[in-house]
């Protein structure tokens, strides 16, 4: 992977004079190259420092080129040394060169990229990257980072939520700083939610960096976090839907050896396409967590239509503040190797033989892609008639059993394939049998999706075991009062682009998350107010839940809808979505309303700090 650049020094480096300095120190003494780190902060010079940092920014270079040429969808580049820390003439936090922010200037003037996104998910705030991009509006630059209020290194100002950018790169500029040690799993899906997606989508890049640090993970003595391996899965996944799937991971920081191989061999396992693994813990965001989201998002509300309807105020006393540093860690890292190892081993189970098993009739079959797997039927009406009074009365009908849908469901349930999709003349009712024989065969949470005119009544919804979520166009039923049965009036103008992201990261996706199911099942009848590229989103977001296990039932006269989620199911991720635009304002005062009644139960919806 990595590109040989040693008889080539014409480095992208504004400064020369470092350069040569760098350069020098592979002639220099012990005594010259400490006298040369000294000039710099947290740098530390070798004799082989030049070769390293040059094949290293090769690597990263040769990454880009592979994905941008279309040789590759995506890649990582595992590389040392890292670069975030580095600046335009100053070598910083042992970085030498900052590949990241060579690899944005690469792009844009080999490639004529006009817009990038780096994504800087190190413990670390890489000062470099925003100070090399500060003023252009080209990049995008999100980091969160370990803060506490300015007492962690680097131990700079601009590192707080408020430093947005300056000039035309105002609000180009995201930083969410973690100001406690400790932040997990749900705090970092809670900030890709609430931070970053929304704006991101709207930014629309055509190439995602990714500046890829794990000390932010589990075990690390330098980030004292506790996300686990798998989240980075989660958010591999979810960077994977933008640009295309043009997504470049470029490795930074790490300091515990079993932490960073297992996060980083989760994150190669999902750009290769394997299965997202169940995120550990309980999906509540911590109160100081909230905090810093709520003032990113309050800092960058006059910039992006995203946060339009946003009425977030400002955190001015901190909860965290005044609170003594944490005590030094006294710790060999024995105790997280054996909890990673005893971890790794519950999440990680064998990918399914099949990954798409397609259940339709012949003329309603779409393209066999490879990867599908064809079994011709589909459940009849007068079946799933017989299903549904069955399923009122906690019964399977025989004959329902030997159809081929309920047996697809088995299959999903025992990972013989990892998705499912079906064609149906009546959805609604094949969406009540399958949840029926999910349940029948032991699920504890199956959440439900449907989207046009297919109404699941609230009696039939198991309280508990089902979560079920109608989006349609109409005026919003009478409530049920249960925050198991939920309903998005949402509807989409013909013309002039999508606003579906909005709800997605805002309520679906963080509603799903909190919720954790065993099974999806999205359901998409006539009549429907959310567009096909829309729907294929929310689908393939969707797959990072559940192991995979998704049933999408699709009524037999959309045939469009059943293509685009055959490609979604089978390719996770490699369509083109966006750009998107702001919602309008019923649509988001209709959004509102759930959100108000439903947070208090499902804590990822949450972005505030109440």
């Amino acid at each position: 992977m990595n590109r040989n650049k040693e008889e080539d020094d014409d480095e992208d480096d504004d400064n020369p004079e470092y350069l040569e300095v760098v350069k020098n120190t592979q002639t220099m003494d012990v005594d010259e190259l400490k006298e040369t780190s000294q000039k710099y902060v947290a740098a530390y010079f070798h004799q082989n420092s030049y070769r390293c940092a040059k094949i290293s920014l090769g690597g990263t270079l040769q990454l880009v080129d592979a994905v941008m040429s279309g040789d590759s969808l995506n890649g990582m580049a595992l590389i040392r040394p890292p670069g975030h820390h580095s600046q335009r003439s100053e070598s910083n936090g042992f970085c030498v060169f900052n590949n990241v922010a060579v690899a944005a200037e690469y792009a844009k003037s080999k490639y004529n990229v006009q817009r990038i996104l780096i994504v800087d998910w190190d413990v670390h705030h890489g000062q470099g990257i925003q100070y090399i991009f500060e003023d252009d509006p080209s990049v995008l630059y999100f980091s969160w980072h370990r803060y506490e209020h300015g007492s962690f290194w680097p131990n700079l100002r601009e590192s707080d939520y408020d430093s947005i950018g300056k000039g035309k790169g105002t609000g180009f500029n995201i930083n969410l700083p973690w100001n406690q040690i400790g932040m997990g799993n749900a705090d970092y899906i809670a900030a890709f939610f609430h931070v970053l997606l929304p704006l991101a989508f709207e930014f629309n890049p055509e190439l995602v960096l990714v500046s890829a640090g794990y000390d932010s993970g589990v075990g690390d003595p330098e980030g004292r976090m506790c996300a686990t391996p798998e989240c980075y899965a989660h958010l591999t996944h979810m960077l994977m839907h933008l640009a295309g799937g043009k997504l470049c991971m470029i490795l930074e920081g790490g300091y515990h050896l079993r932490s960073l191989s297992e996060s980083a061999s989760m994150t190669v396992r999902t750009l290769l396409g394997d299965p997202v693994p169940k995120l550990s813990g309980e999906m509540t965001p911590c109160y100081s967590a909230l905090e810093s989201i709520q003032n990113t998002r309050h800092a960058h509300s006059p910039y992006w239509k995203c946060l339009l309807h946003d009425e977030t105020r400002l955190v001015q006393e901190m909860s965290t503040k005044g609170m003594p540093a944490p005590e030094p860690l006294q710790t060999d890292g024995s105790a997280a190797d054996e909890l990673l190892e005893n971890h790794m081993k519950k999440i990680l189970h064998p990918t399914p033989p099949i990954t798409t098993l397609v259940v339709a009739p012949v003329e309603n079959t779409p393209n066999i892609l490879e990867g599908m797997q064809l079994e011709e039927g589909t459940l009849t009406t007068q079946q799933a008639i017989n299903v549904t009074s069955a399923f009122n009365q906690g019964e399977l009908n025989e004959n329902v059993l030997n159809s081929k849908l309920l047996p697809a469901v088995e299959k999903l349930l025992n990972r013989k394939t990892r998705n499912c999709i079906t064609v149906s003349p009546n959805v609604y009712l094949s969406a009540a049998a399958a949840i029926q024989q999910a349940l029948h065969l032991g699920s504890e949470r199956v959440f439900c999706v449907l989207i046009g005119d297919v109404d699941m009544k609230p009696e039939i919804a198991n309280e508990g075991k089902t979560l079920c979520l109608t989006i349609s166009g109409d005026k919003m039923p009478e409530k049920t009062h249960s925050p198991y049965v939920t309903f998005l009036q949402w509807k989409e103008t013909p013309h002039g682009g999508s606003s579906f992201f909005y709800p997605l990261f805002r309520f679906l996706l963080p509603l799903a998350y909190s919720y954790q199911p065993d099974l999806v099942i999205l359901a998409v009848g006539s009549n429907r107010s959310v567009g096909t590229m829309d729907i294929a989103l929310l689908t393939s977001l969707l797959q990072a839940l559940a192991d995979g296990a998704v049933l999408a039932v699709v009524t037999e006269t959309e045939k469009e809808i059943i293509g685009a989620l055959s490609n979604v199911l089978v390719k996770c991720a490699s369509l083109g979505f966006g750009p998107y635009n702001a919602p309008a304002n019923d649509c988001a005062q209709s959004l509102t309303q759930e959100l108000t009644v439903l947070e208090t139960k499902w804590r990822m919806l949450q972005c505030l700090a109440k």
